[in-house]
């Protein structure tokens, strides 16, 4: 696979040269592919937030080196806004951002700010709307005037509106219901399929990740603990334990059956993968 960002030896220190000094993330090295949909885990105060501001420029590293398709971002400061378009970032309750007097107005916010033609900034309009579950007949509306979820659904069509090549949530379904959140999460699988760029994802689930990500990196003690396929990662539960995270529930019912006696893959990390798994049990325990 082709790399679109490439992070070398990353490092970001908060109140450097004072007593409360202290490096959020230290000389980390990851890679995000072209078209993937990569999960970002870790615990509380492991680096997630501070890593990926800087994946669109919003931070500028204390050292190291971020690259979108090769080129250094930060080798021209003047053309930084440039990056921020090229890569998305919706952070965590995005809806508390949105200011414009209707839903249309705000998801073209972005698009108008990249001078496109009045037929283009609509055309991404109403395509982010689509792709987010905003309906058609909610632009035209206010968005205070639009429920919580609507307002979630809002902000991340003005980020999608940018078309940009990589798109990152910090944990877009935060606070949403489960049909709220799974509605939510179906849309960006749908978007990701559909535009074929890289998605990724920020989240403290372990459901959440292990249903929707190919690959997932582990952030712990301010740099990179383990990365992998979903089943790799799962695997190595008490890993995830020594980093103040679990597995997923599905996870944990298959390492307790195995404990049982038995005979079960304990890294099975979806309902989907335990209902195969444990198919062969069935069968062997069926009457004659």
């Amino acid at each position: 696979m082709e790399p679109i960002i490439k992070v070398e030896h990353l490092t970001h220190t908060y109140g450097e040269g004072t007593p409360f000094c202290r490096s959020a993330v230290k000389d980390v090295d990851l890679t995000i592919y072209k078209g993937e949909f990569l999960g970002i885990i870790g615990h509380t105060g492991s680096g997630k937030s501070t890593l990926i501001q800087h994946l669109n420029g919003l931070l500028r590293p204390t050292a190291g080196t971020v690259r979108l398709a090769g080129e250094d971002i930060w080798a021209d400061p003047k053309a930084i806004r440039k990056v921020r378009f090229r890569v998305g970032l919706v952070f965590q309750y995005p809806e508390y951002q949105l200011f414009e007097e209707t839903v249309y107005k705000d998801i073209a916010f972005g698009p108008r700010n990249m001078a496109l033609s009045e037929e283009e900034i609509d055309r991404r309009v109403r395509q982010a709307a689509a792709f987010a579950g905003v309906r058609e007949e909610l632009l035209e509306k206010s968005p205070f005037e639009l429920s919580g979820g609507q307002k979630r659904r809002v902000a991340i069509a003005g980020v999608i509106a940018m078309e940009p090549e990589v798109l990152i949530l910090d944990e877009p379904s935060a606070g949403l219901d489960p049909a709220g959140r799974e509605s939510l999460l179906r849309n960006i699988r749908q978007y990701h399929r559909a535009s074929g760029n890289t998605v990724v994802l920020v989240s403290h689930s372990m459901d959440e990740i292990a249903e929707n990500v190919d690959r997932i990196i582990v952030l712990a003690d301010a740099g990179v603990a383990m990365e992998g396929t979903p089943h790799e990662v799962f695997s190595r539960a008490e890993k995830l334990e020594a980093a103040g995270l679990s597995v997923p529930q599905v996870t944990k019912v298959a390492m307790a059956l195995r404990r049982l006696g038995v005979d079960i893959d304990p890294a099975v990390y979806t309902v989907g993968d335990l209902e195969l798994a444990l198919q062969p049990l069935r069968r062997r325990d069926a009457p004659c």
